[in-house]
C-alpha cells in the first residue's frame, strides 16, 4: 500500500514530510535496519579476526562487500527484510536472514555464513543499532540545527548590546536591561545545554543473552570474549561501532545513558520554550516586527495581522517533543528481571521525539531570522517609566545616610504617574554631594543599565 504525506497518521511524516528529510533516514525503521545490518557485519568481520581455526581470515575483497551492505542499503533492502519478518515474525532474525541471502554466488561467505549473529541475542544487535541511530541523528541534525540557533542568538545577542529596554517582572515595569543582554542570557543557557547533550557518551554492549557471554564461552572457553566486544563496541567505523563499551548488564544495555541524553535534550527544548514564549510577548509588545513576505495571511478575517507563528509553532512542538522525551527517559531504565519488552516498542518512538525538536527548532530559526527590532517602541516604553529610577535613587540615598530612603521613593512613587520633571524635581531637594546629584540628574530609564550593554558583548 502505498502512502501520501497528506494520509500520514502523524504530521511529521504528513504535513512536516519534507522539513525531517534530513532525520527520517537516521531514525526511521529503514534506518534502524540499516544500523542492524552494520552491527551484524562489523561482528562478522571481527571474527574472523579472531584466530579461529574454524573461521578464517576474510578476503579483502569480501570485507569490502560486506561493509557496502550497510553503506549502501536501499529502501529496496529494508522491503526485502521485511518480506522475511513475514515469515519469521521476528525482525533481527529477518537481518539475519537476509545478510546471509546476499552471500549467494560468494563461496567464501555461504562457507562462513552461521558466523552471522554468532553468539548475540537480538538486543546485542538492537541496543548498539539505538545508539548508532542516536549518535548520527544527534551528530547530524540535532547538535547542527542548535549550533544554528546559538550563531543567530549570539549575533542577536552583540548587535543589541546597547539597545536599551525597560525589564518587566512579575509583569511590572522594572530595571531597565538591553535587548542583546536578554538574549545573551538565552545563550549561555543554550550553550550549556548543548554541550550537555554533545558530552553524553552512547553505551553499548554485545555479551549475549543475560549479560555473561554464556554462549561465548561454550563456543571457544579459552578466549577473551569481554575484550573482544569492548574492542569492537569502541573500534571507529567502520571497523567497528565507535561507541562507548557497557560492561554490565541483564539481557538488555540498561538504557541510562538514553534517559541521560533525552533529559539534555528537553532541558535544551525548556529554555527555547521559555524562549519562545518571550520573543511572543516581545513582539506583542511591539519591541519586535517581522519581516513580511509576500502573499502569507496572518488571519483569515483581519487583514493587518502579521501573527508570530513560528514561535508558537516552536513551542508546541517542543512541547510535545519534552512530553515524549520525558517518558522515554522514565520507561526505558526499567525492566523487569533480566529481560521484557515494553521498551521495544517505546524505543521506536525515538524519531518521533527527537522529530518534534528538530521541527521545533527549525521553526525557531525561521522566526528569528523574520525579526526586526522596533526600537521606537522600546525607547517609547522606556520614556514612560520614569518610576523605574527609584531603586538608583533610593539606593545613592541610602549610600549618604539619608532617612528612610526606600520608604520615601515608595511614597513618592507608588500608583502615580512618572515623568521625567517630577523625577528630577524629586531628585533637587536631596541633601547629597552635588557631583552625585549631578550624575542622577542626568539619569534616564535608557541609561540606566548597569553592565548589560557589557555582558550582551561577551558572550
Amino acid at each position: 500500500m502505498n502512502f501520501s504525506p497528506i494520509s500520514a497518521l502523524s504530521p511529521l511524516d504528513g504535513r512536516y514530510a519534507a522539513k525531517l528529510a534530513k532525520l527520517r533516514p537516521l531514525m526511521s525503521e529503514q534506518g534502524y535496519m540499516q544500523r542492524r545490518v552494520q552491527v551484524e557485519v562489523v561482528w562478522f568481520i571481527a571474527l574472523s579476526d579472531c584466530g579461529f581455526a574454524e573461521f578464517k581470515p576474510l578476503s579483502p575483497g569480501a570485507r569490502t562487500y560486506l561493509l557496502g551492505l550497510f553503506k549502501h542499503f536501499t529502501e529496496a533492502d529494508a522491503e526485502a527484510i521485511k518480506v522475511i519478518e513475514k515469515t519469521t515474525n521476528h525482525d533481527v532474525k529477518a537481518v539475519e536472514y537476509w545478510i546471509k541471502s546476499r552471500f549467494e554466488a560468494r563461496p567464501e561467505l555461504v562457507a562462513a555464513q552461521e558466523f552471522v549473529h554468532f553468539a548475540c541475542t537480538s538486543e546485542d544487535i538492537n541496543n548498539t543499532s539505538h545508539a548508532l541511530q542516536l549518535k548520527y541523528a544527534s551528530d547530524l541534525v540535532l547538535l547542527p540545527t542548535l549550533d544554528a540557533i546559538i550563531t543567530k542568538l549570539r549575533e542577536m545577542a552583540h548587535s543589541f548590546a546597547d539597545v536599551a529596554m525597560l525589564s518587566r517582572t512579575h509583569g511590572q515595569t522594572a530595571s531597565p536591561t538591553t535587548v542583546g543582554k536578554e538574549i545573551a542570557n538565552v545563550v549561555v543557557r543554550l550553550v550549556t545545554a548543548r554541550e550537555k547533550i554533545a558530552s553524553i557518551k552512547l553505551l553499548a554492549k554485545i555479551n549475549g543473552a543475560v549479560g555473561n557471554y554464556n554462549a561465548h564461552l561454550i563456543a571457544w572457553p579459552d578466549f577473551d570474549w569481554e575484550a573482544f566486544a569492548r574492542r569492537v563496541v569502541e573500534t571507529p567505523e567502520p571497523l567497528g561501532l565507535g561507541l562507548t563499551f557497557q560492561p554490565y548488564s541483564i539481557q538488555i544495555e540498561p538504557h541510562d545513558y538514553m534517559a541521560e541524553l533525552f533529559d539534555a535534550v528537553a532541558r535544551a527544548n525548556t529554555i527555547l520554550i521559555d524562549w519562545s514564549r518571550d520573543v511572543w510577548g516581545y513582539v506583542s509588545l511591539g519591541y519586535f516586527k517581522q519581516k513580511l513576505r509576500e502573499g502569507e495571511v496572518g488571519s483569515s478575517t483581519m487583514p493587518h495581522k502579521v501573527n508570530p507563528i513560528d514561535f508558537e509553532n516552536a513551542e508546541g512542538n517542543l512541547g510535545l517533543a519534552n512530553a515524549l522525551l520525558r517518558h522515554l527517559s522514565e520507561k526505558l531504565p526499567i525492566s523487569r528481571w533480566q529481560r521484557d519488552l515494553s521498551d521495544s516498542t517505546v524505543l521506536r518512538n525515538m524519531g518521533v521525539a527527537l522529530g518534534y525538536a528538530a521541527l521545533a527548532y527549525q521553526a525557531l530559526t525561521a522566526g528569528l531570522n523574520k525579526l526586526e527590532i522596533n526600537q521606537g517602541a522600546i525607547a517609547a516604553d522606556l520614556d514612560a517609566s520614569w518610576e523605574v529610577l527609584a531603586e538608583p535613587i533610593q539606593t545613592v540615598m541610602r549610600r549618604f545616610g539619608l532617612p528612610q530612603p526606600y520608604e520615601q521613593l515608595k511614597k513618592f512613587t507608588r500608583g502615580a504617574p512618572m515623568t521625567r520633571e517630577l523625577m528630577q524635581g524629586f531628585i533637587a531637594k536631596l541633601e547629597i554631594p552635588d557631583a552625585e546629584k549631578t550624575r542622577l540628574l542626568a539619569l534616564t530609564p535608557g541609561s540606566y543599565i548597569g553592565k548589560a550593554a557589557e555582558l550582551a558583548r561577551r558572550v
